[in-house]
């Protein structure tokens, strides 16, 4: 077996450096980042990812026909979501792919619409329902009379394997912010890390569940999430007190929050943190430099202020008089970019916030476990994933 660099040792000394730490043994990984949703047999038989999506349950909310045309589909596995607008065409749209398919020639009336809606249940403030004991989440758009136009019927799929990419992170105890554009598989993730620390890590876990992504609708969660408690939003304006009321009632050693977008949520996850209780956390951007800019949600990665600096000062570091610094220690010590379902970037985010501040490129950890073909995203039990040391190339401020 080829030794590989060790993880995030680098990130440990004292003194930044840009040269990787000495190679050690790292075992090899035999999980791809995302893959086909296998039989059980073939998972039995090494196909080391295992998808559980409930679809059957999905698909008998929608009209029948759509249902049939769905079960014959070849690439049903990669089933992304499904669009129901009215008076337009339904459509299907599949992994790996940007465009959509048609699923036939006619529109979608009110009456299919309503009885969708009938099947889902009730919508929630933020426009989202589920269907009890799944992954799945429909979302409806509605028109300025409050009526329900459209629904956009997600595929959720319990995934096995993403986890092996960080479980060294997990062994440090800090908290972890991942970092991505929507659909990218953030949500995915933490539903996987919320099983793997309750039951292989024996940690007491809490996930604030606003919108019942991670464990699923209704109040039983679903198994994917193991052995971790749930605690449900009533309203996604009450998201931040319900993360504060996880702590103080229920003791717990980790706090599992999706989908961080408010300044009262970024300042009840310092004060979480503070706390000494460990965050796992999600938020929509596509690069380190879009937190550091969102004044918002800087505060996760510890704040940015303006500094004068003295004129002797400002010569020693050849730079101009008024700087940008971070204020405070950041909230999550790392910082995960999941640019792609199989391409993430690691960072230290008190090293990296400091160096783009300066106009400096950290040094930064990739991985890339793209090990299965693009045009069905089926592992193909050759590739492992891969890691290795890089200049960050995520632009500067």
């Amino acid at each position: 077996m080829a030794p590989s660099p060790a993880r995030l040792l680098i990130f440990l000394l004292p003194t930044p450096s840009l040269t990787p730490p000495p190679p050690v043994r790292r075992p090899r990984r035999a999980w791809a980042g995302t893959a086909r949703c296998a039989a059980p047999e073939a998972a039995a038989s090494g196909g080391f990812v295992v998808i559980e999506d409930d679809l059957s349950e999905l698909l008998q909310i929608l009209p029948r026909d759509l249902r049939d045309n769905l079960q014959n589909e070849p690439r049903r596995d990669q089933l992304l979501e499904v669009i129901l607008d009215l008076g337009r065409r339904p459509e299907a749209r599949f992994l790996g792919n940007s465009g959509g398919q048609y699923l036939r020639d006619s529109e979608i009336s009110q009456l299919e619409l309503e009885e969708a809606q009938r099947a889902v249940g009730k919508f929630g403030g933020d426009n989202r329902a589920g269907i009890e004991g799944t992954l799945h989440r429909i979302s409806a758009i509605r028109s300025r009379k409050g009526l329900v136009v459209g629904l956009t019927c997600r595929v959720g799929r319990a995934v096995n394997g993403h986890v092996d990419r960080v479980r060294d992170l997990l062994n440090y105890k800090e908290s972890i912010l991942f970092l991505g554009r929507p659909g990218v598989g953030k949500t995915t993730v933490m539903r996987e890390i919320a099983r793997v620390l309750a039951d292989e890590f024996q940690k007491r876990v809490v996930i604030v569940d606003t919108s019942n992504e991670i464990g699923g609708d209704g109040d039983i969660p679903h198994a994917a999430i193991g052995g971790a408690r749930r605690m449900q939003v009533p309203e996604p304006s009450m998201q931040h007190r319900v993360m504060i009321e996880a702590v103080e009632n229920h003791m717990p050693e980790v706090v599992i929050v999706d989908e961080i977008g408010t300044e009262a949520e970024a300042q009840a996850c310092r004060s979480i943190a503070e706390r000494g209780v460990m965050l796992i956390g999600t938020a929509h951007g596509e690069r380190l430099a879009n937190i550091i800019k969102n004044p918002v949600l800087s505060d996760l990665i510890g704040g940015v202020e303006t500094v004068t600096l003295g004129d002797e000062e400002a010569r020693a570091r050849r730079t101009q008089k008024s700087i940008l610094e971070r204020k405070a220690p950041p909230t999550f010590p790392f910082l995960i970019e999941m640019r792609e379902r199989h391409y993430w970037v690691t960072h230290r985010t008190e090293r990296s916030v400091d160096m783009l501040l300066h106009g400096k490129k950290p040094l930064v950890e990739e991985s890339n476990s793209k090990s299965y073909r693009d045009d069905s995203l089926v592992w193909s039990g050759k590739g492992i994933t891969s890691f290795r040391w890089a200049t960050y190339d995520g632009g500067g401020l």
